[in-house]
Formats: C-alpha cells, sequence, structure tokens
C-alpha cells in the first residue's frame, strides 16, 4: 500500500489530522492498535479552547459539537470561602471555551472519517514504523494474521505516551523533561445537574476539587487523592461528602448528588520531549508532552499540534516548501513549555502538596488574591485559559 501521510493512533488528534489531510486533498491512513469501542470508551477531557473548536469547524466536524456543546464565557476559583469570577470573553475580547467532551470529539471524527472513505486499520498489531531518516520510510503492522507494508512520505505519531512511534526514535537523541506530582485526581462522572453554570476550581485546606460538567445533565467532579489510592477505597458516599467538605458552603449546599456512572484515578504528571521530530517522524499529542489537567491543556495541545503539521504540510505539497518541516517542532514546543508553564502554575496555586507548610499554605493564597483583585491578573489567567493563539506556518 501507499499513501502520503501515515498516521500512527485513532485518538483524537490522529482524526483530526487525518481528517484535515483528507479534505485538503492529502491521501492518508490510520492505523490504530485498539478497536474503536476502546477508544471510544476513553474518558478525558471536556474543555476544549478557542483555536481547537475552531479547528474542529475547519474539518468541517463541528456540527453537532455547536449544538450539544457549552460555551463558557468564563470559569471560577474558590478559595478562603469565596468565588471568584475569571471573565475569559470579557478579558480576551470575545473568546470563550466549549465545554464537550473528548469522547464526543472523537465519535464525530470517526463518523466523518467513515463517511469520507479514508482507510483506516484497527485492532492493528506489531505496528512498527521503519527509514525514518530516508527518503521512503514506511509502516509494517499486522492485521487478522495478515502482514501489511504502507509506504508513505511522513509519519505522523499520534498514539501517545505509551505508543511506539516516540519508542522508535535511537536512544539519546530525544531530551526528556518529567515532573510527577505526589497526587492524583479522582473523578466521578454522574447523571446529575452540574452545582454551577460555570466550572469551579476549588483551593482548600483539604486539597483541590474541580467541578465540572459534559451536559446540562451530566457532571464530571474531581477530588485530590495521594499517588497510592485506590479507586475502590472510595464508595459514592464518601466522593461526595469530601466534595462537598472541599467547596464553599453555598456551594457545597446546592450541590446534587447521585450513583457515580464513572470512577476513575488519573496520576498528574508534567512531561516534555524535544525535539518532536526524528526524520519524517513527527510526534503529536501525548507521545510528545503531557501536562496535569489542572489548566485544561492535554487535548487542546494536541490540537495545536495538529494544526502547525497540516499547515505545513498543506505548503509542503501545495508550494514545495520542505523546508519548514524542519521547523515543526521549534513552533510546536514555543506553544507546548507556555501551556506547560500554565498548567504547572495553576497545579502549583490549587493543590495541597504533601510538604507545604502554613507559610506556604499563605503563599498560595496570597498569590490567588494578588491575581483576582487586579484586571491585568485576571486576563493573565483568561488568555491562558482560552488558549494562546496558533503560530502562523509562513
Amino acid at each position: 500500500m501507499k499513501t502520503q501521510v501515515a498516521i500512527i493512533g485513532a485518538g483524537p488528534s490522529g482524526l483530526l489530522l487525518g481528517q484535515l489531510l483528507h479534505n485538503a486533498g492529502i491521501d492518508n491512513v490510520i492505523i490504530e492498535r485498539q478497536d474503536p469501542d476502546y477508544v471510544l470508551g476513553r474518558i478525558r477531557a471536556g474543555v476544549l479552547e478557542q483555536g481547537m473548536v475552531d479547528l474542529l469547524r475547519e474539518a468541517g466536524v463541528g456540527a453537532r459539537m455547536d449544538f450539544e456543546g457549552l460555551v463558557h464565557d468564563g470559569f471560577e476559583l474558590a478559595f478562603d470561602g469565596r468565588r471568584e469570577h475569571i471573565d475569559l470573553k470579557g478579558l480576551t475580547g470575545g473568546k470563550t471555551v466549549m465545554i464537550y467532551g473528548q469522547t464526543e470529539v472523537t465519535r464525530d471524527l470517526m463518523e466523518a472519517r467513515a463517511a469520507s472513505g479514508a482507510r483506516s486499520f484497527y485492532n492493528a498489531a506489531q505496528v512498527q514504523p521503519h527509514d525514518l531518516k530516508g527518503d521512503a520510510p514506511y509502516v509494517t503492522f499486522e492485521q487478522d494474521g495478515e502482514q501489511f507494508r504502507l509506504d508513505c512520505d511522513y509519519i505522523a505519531g499520534c498514539d501517545g505516551f505509551h505508543g511506539v512511534s516516540r519508542k522508535s526514535i535511537p536512544a539519546g537523541v530525544l531530551k526528556e523533561f518529567e515532573r510527577v506530582y505526589p497526587f492524583g485526581w479522582l473523578g466521578v462522572l454522574a447523571d446529575t445537574p452540574p452545582v454551577s453554570d460555570e466550572l469551579i476550581y476549588a483551593n482548600h485546606e483539604r486539597g483541590f476539587a474541580l467541578c465540572s460538567m459534559r451536559s446540562p445533565t451530566r457532571t464530571r467532579y474531581y477530588v485530590q487523592v495521594s499517588a497510592d489510592e485506590k479507586v475502590d477505597d472510595w464508595s459514592d458516599e464518601r466522593f461526595w461528602n469530601e466534595l462537598k467538605s472541599r467547596l464553599p458552603e453555598r456551594t457545597a449546599a446546592k450541590l446534587v448528588t447521585g450513583p457515580s456512572i464513572e470512577k476513575s484515578i488519573a496520576p498528574l504528571r508534567s512531561f516534555v520531549v524535544e525535539p518532536m521530530q526524528y526524520g519524517r517522524l513527527f510526534l503529536l499529542g501525548d507521545a510528545a508532552h503531557i501536562v496535569p489537567p489542572t489548566g485544561a491543556k492535554g487535548l487542546n495541545l494536541a490540537a495545536s499540534d495538529v494544526n502547525t503539521l497540516f499547515r505545513i504540510l498543506l505548503k509542503v505539497y501545495g508550494e514545495g516548501r520542505t523546508d519548514l518541516l524542519e521547523q515543526y517542532s521549534a513552533i510546536c514546543l514555543r506553544r507546548i513549555w507556555k501551556a506547560e508553564r500554565f498548567s504547572w502554575w495553576m497545579t502549583s496555586l490549587l493543590h495541597r502538596f504533601p510538604e507545604m507548610d502554613a507559610f506556604g499554605r499563605r503563599m498560595q493564597q496570597t498569590e490567588l488574591d494578588y491575581y483576582v483583585s487586579s484586571e491585568a491578573g485576571r486576563r493573565t489567567i483568561a488568555e491562558n485559559y482560552v488558549g494562546l493563539p496558533y503560530e502562523a506556518i509562513e
């Protein structure tokens, strides 16, 4: 088989890149080691930056998002028993975020790809990219006992942190930057009405909490737990009681509880590799970087990688601008490190760390108070939360 771009991974980044390329007349094939139901079963992010929303619309997959998604003009920070509103729209010249689950984004992209007739291989085993530094890279894989070879011009590694793409780069080429946090987020999905029209990020002496939602009737709540906690030790009753204890009294009194339909613990880490390319292999999303979810940047950073590679490939195939390929990593990393900084800052500010003493606790509260007490501080938070602009490819 031959194609122009081989995409390893059928998560949202691989599917979005594939759809954009297909619409632009650039042939591509997606190879995914899991089945579609497994991919759709991942419960992940739900806050989409303005840039990603616009990119989904450009790809022609924004109709259901625009109909069912919840546009949020702001969010709230809760600390010291108070709730402070961050006016995203007013502070950023009209930018907003969209509440629309990653599962739904993936579903829309899968349906669009199926309708397009573009080739996808699920349940692919032994996926391996080859000849990455040469002029004719290819990917080998197995499906239903049959061996395949896919010749291509370029390979997009969209297969996540544990995928084969990054591992295919020789040792010593990549530099890794990592910070593992000593806690995780215990998340509960429930069919209950949200406690607020907007997200609430809470700093409390017992630990961080987040009130989020997926729809007007489905909520997603989180509480900070130690890294060694087990989901089985958390009954629904224990979770709801702990969540209430970390929210301002008036907010806790309005909280509607109910049976959980999904419960899991997500560890928190920051991770970046440099560079994000090796020959004709380009890393996107979690294959190259991970952020703690506090700043709602993980899925959005993957989308910005997609935007960068897509714009470069448009110029490669449309104008012969192969010189731009070497700029991919630098362009992506400039935005990634800024998002890592914001996610690290939000995480440091809102969580209770094991070594934190009375001085550290007071500094957290003062830092929050400082930022929300001035328009400049609120604008800094707002412009990072809605997402920094995508860099132009010229």
